[in-house]
């Protein structure tokens, strides 16, 4: 089980939907949450792409020396990205790195957005120009190791002579990582992809996108990971943990999810419609009906587009719900949880522990074994304290 963090680069706070308790997003911010994560033990950062956001590969690109073992999960976009000009962005960041770029296909789903970018294809064109856009990329990464050319002649996207002269790290390119609940997406993902993610829906649904992505994958003679995205609300005790679900969506007005809704509502992604689904368009409200399956909850998607839901619970359930999903056959887990930073700290502290995984939480400097916490009364550490309880 690998575990990623996410990098808010549209925003952070402590409530959704209102500027109250909200935070700046700027380079030490970012650094602060992309250093957690890489000093708790996540695998890496998703970095989220689009105009509501910073730019990927700049922020990416400048947290490179405030890490060392952090992966970023970057996104390459089709229609905004030229193939080429992709592929040496990756080989470049990729060997700066030192072989810790993941990539994230991105089509989209958001007509308006794509247009403003200059993008006017329909939902089933965007998806062509994709697995174009994405054989292209990953065969003049691959034989740039060979130092060959690739030509390219397709419906959307052609290239002549393409030659990549510094090549990646990662052979024979970059992990790709795609998500997209259509039809053409598991085509795509089942054909060209390292990684299938999901959004969070409930497990069965889960199973059923998988099984279909297996499917259409082994039908090629190809193997695809999977993952899911998911936001966290973990406490201590279950009543804590849905006390902190409700705080965060409780200074949001009928207006704001009205509002929100009708933009995601012109969207023609089917991620975007199913996450919709869960919460009735906003319809829900009370935790009865967010509550979609066992402590998952749907509270997020009421504001926020994109990845909607959250386990939430006490350590234990929490890393129950997350073995769940994992014994579906999923083994990536990219997770976040308002603020970002706090967060991060309090989901290693409490549930990797409980987790099976590979990378364990460490402090810095690797043969230091403690004290852990804050030495009491100048004279016990607290490893050295017996429990009272």
């Amino acid at each position: 089980m690998q575990i990623f963090w996410f990098l808010p680069t549209h925003g952070d706070s402590r409530y959704l939907g209102t500027s109250e308790g909200a935070r700046a997003v700027d380079l030490d911010y970012l650094q602060q949450i992309a250093g957690a994560a890489d000093h708790l033990g996540y695998e890496g950062v998703l970095i989220p792409t689009g105009r509501s956001c910073e730019d990927p590969w700049v922020i990416a690109s400048s947290l490179i020396g405030s890490t060392k073992k952090l992966k970023f999960l970057v996104a390459v976009r089709p229609g905004l990205h030229q193939p080429s000009l992709a592929a040496r962005m990756a080989a470049t960041f990729d060997r700066l790195s030192g072989g810790r770029l993941l990539v994230n296909l991105v089509t989209g789903g958001d007509q308006a957005e794509l247009e403003g970018d200059g993008v006017y294809l329909d939902h089933a064109s965007r998806y062509e120009q994709s697995a174009e856009f994405i054989r292209i990329w990953r065969e003049i990464i691959a034989r740039g190791h060979e130092g060959q050319s690739f030509d390219f002649e397709g419906k959307h996207l052609s290239v002549k002579g393409a030659k990549l002269l510094y090549p990646s790290v990662q052979k024979p390119h970059p992990p790709v990582w795609f998500g997209g609940s259509s039809a053409p997406a598991h085509e795509l993902a089942a054909e060209q992809v390292d990684a299938y993610l999901t959004w969070g829906e409930p497990p069965a649904e889960v199973a059923k996108k998988i099984a279909d992505v297996r499917a259409r994958a082994e039908a090629r003679g190809r193997k695809v990971e999977f993952g899911i995205r998911l936001h966290v609300i973990v406490r201590e005790t279950e009543d804590a943990a849905w006390k902190a679900a409700e705080e965060l969506i409780s200074r949001v007005d009928d207006e704001t999810v009205v509002r929100a809704q009708a933009v995601f509502a012109r969207m023609d992604s089917e991620g975007q419609r199913r996450m919709a689904a869960l919460h009735a368009g906003g319809a829900k409200r009370s935790r009865a009906d967010l509550e979609i399956s066992p402590n998952l909850w749907a509270g997020v998607g009421l504001v926020r587009g994109g990845a909607g839901t959250a386990l939430v619970g006490d350590p234990k359930t929490v890393a129950a719900r997350i073995e769940e999903y994992a014994a579906l056959g999923l083994g990536k887990f990219i997770l976040s949880g308002y603020p970002h930073l706090e967060e991060a700290y309090r989901f290693a502290e409490l549930v990797f522990p409980l987790l099976s995984r590979k990378a364990k939480t460490q402090l810095a400097g690797g043969s230091l074994s403690g004290p852990f916490g804050e030495v009491v009364a100048n004279l016990d550490a607290p490893s050295r304290l017996v429990s009272q309880s």
